[in-house]
């Protein structure tokens, strides 16, 4: 399951505190003030890292901490500061600052500070002074920032399949990639986002394992089954607006439709409708139309009903999860659009 949203509570290290400390040898009994200063604590930064899919890292650890600076010694001993943290997130996740409102996104590996350390507080030794030559007090460390963050993922993948709910999605999933999602014969089986690394040949066997892929030459593509749109889900319906949002960053777009629709033009527009009502831009994004389940339905009846989409200028494609050559088509046709 692709997680793409969660809450993260995270705090910065607070700084050590100052020690209070004078200086004893065998010729002084109480001499002046040596204590030293406190570390500082160590501050969170976020990076975007290409290696990651999703937020599933925080499925079961929602609260991040760094560690505290630690307290100053005897002999002007200073304390040692805390490492950073660093939080590795995926490229394109958004991040909300809920204390300050504050809204950015992670679109490269630049490190940025979120959450800053407490500065360690100061010795006794640091206070003395002409007036006052033994000091017997410190500074106690500064507390760290505490945030409450919100994360979402809003770029998944470099290909996304869309359509009417049961329009064979997660089954083109399955065959293309190394995913295994839920897979049933009734709409909805699929509520969340399920993504898959499509092997870099065209030419390569499908259903390859992610080592096998990962080990051939050049880019894997990855490739998200997209929740079912159905009419109104720009407006919540259905699984609704949560999910268009993976679809907006997306380089392409597979448009299937179930072979057995009555209509397949209407089952095409209900969706584009969906995209015009949440975001226009998504009607301009690349897409290849791909009548799904072709096993199912006799060529004369496929031929007759694909002849709306030539009133469109639309070239259609047509696939079965039980037909190679119609798959390995299909995957060259998805490397010459976002290669």
């Amino acid at each position: 399951m692709l997680v793409d949203h969660i809450k993260l509570q995270i705090k910065a290290g607070s700084g050590g505190n100052g020690a209070v400390s004078f200086l004893r040898n065998g010729q002084k009994a109480r001499g002046g003030p040596n204590g030293g200063n406190g570390g500082n604590g160590g501050s969170i930064y976020l990076q975007g890292n290409h290696n990651l899919s999703d937020l599933g890292q925080f499925r079961f650890k929602k609260k991040i901490k760094a560690d505290d600076g630690k307290r100053g010694g005897r002999n002007n001993l200073f304390g040692k500061n805390a490492a950073h943290t660093t939080i590795f997130l995926p490229l394109g996740t958004q991040v909300i600052d809920e204390n300050s409102n504050l809204i950015f996104e992670i679109l490269d590996e630049t490190s940025i500070l979120i959450a800053k350390g407490g500065k360690g507080g100061r010795g006794n030794n640091e206070f003395k002074s002409s007036t006052n030559r033994s000091p017997a007090y410190a500074e106690s460390g500064e507390i760290g920032e505490e945030k409450n963050l919100l994360l979402e993922l809003k770029f998944i993948a470099d290909v996304g399949l869309i359509g009417l709910p049961n329009a064979g999605k997660s089954s083109l999933l399955e065959v293309l990639t190394n995913a295994h999602p839920k897979i049933g014969n009734f709409p909805f089986t699929t509520v969340e986002p399920n993504v898959g690394m499509m092997p870099a040949s065209p030419d390569g066997p499908l259903r390859q394992s992610t080592s096998e892929a990962s080990g051939q030459g050049g880019e894997n593509h990855m490739i998200a089954d997209i929740p079912g749109l159905i009419e109104g889900a720009a407006e919540g319906r259905g699984l609704g607006i949560k999910f268009l949002k993976h679809i907006e960053k997306t380089k392409l777009l597979i448009h299937c439709i179930d072979a057995t629709e009555k209509d397949f033009l209407k089952a095409y527009k209900t969706v584009r409708t969906e995209f015009e009502k949440y975001n226009t831009l998504l009607l301009e994004k690349p897409e290849i139309v791909l009548i799904t389940k072709k096993d199912l339905v006799s060529e004369t009846d496929l031929e007759k009903k694909m002849k709306n989409f030539e009133k469109l200028g639309l070239k259609v494609f047509t696939s079965s999860i039980y037909d190679e050559t119609s798959l390995k088509n299909l995957t060259a046709r998805i490397k010459s659009q976002i290669t």
